[in-house]
């Protein structure tokens, strides 16, 4: 019995730290770098519904940031990237 209470102590532990790490990563990608980079690959594309979507895309992500929503912010810039490589 006291073994189960070892493992299930382990498990609400792991539980708790996988959201915080999770969105840790995702705010990690939202940064000045990323989004300069993004940008620059954004004014490279050819005019066409991608590169609208990729625009859309990283002025969610800069106003994200600017609200500090570092999560919201990671993932319009990880669609915005996504949009800029055609996938």
């Amino acid at each position: 019995m006291t073994k189960l209470l070892g493992v299930i102590a382990i498990a609400a532990v792991a539980f708790a730290v996988a959201p915080a790490q999770a969105a840790k990563h995702a705010a990690g990608g939202c940064s000045s770098a990323n989004l300069e980079h993004t940008e620059t690959a954004i004014e490279n594309m050819p005019d066409g519904d991608s590169k609208m979507v990729a625009q859309k895309e990283i002025a969610a992500a800069q106003d994200s940031l600017l609200n500090g929503k570092m999560g919201a912010c990671g993932a319009h810039l990880n669609k915005a990237m996504q949009a800029t490589t055609g996938k």
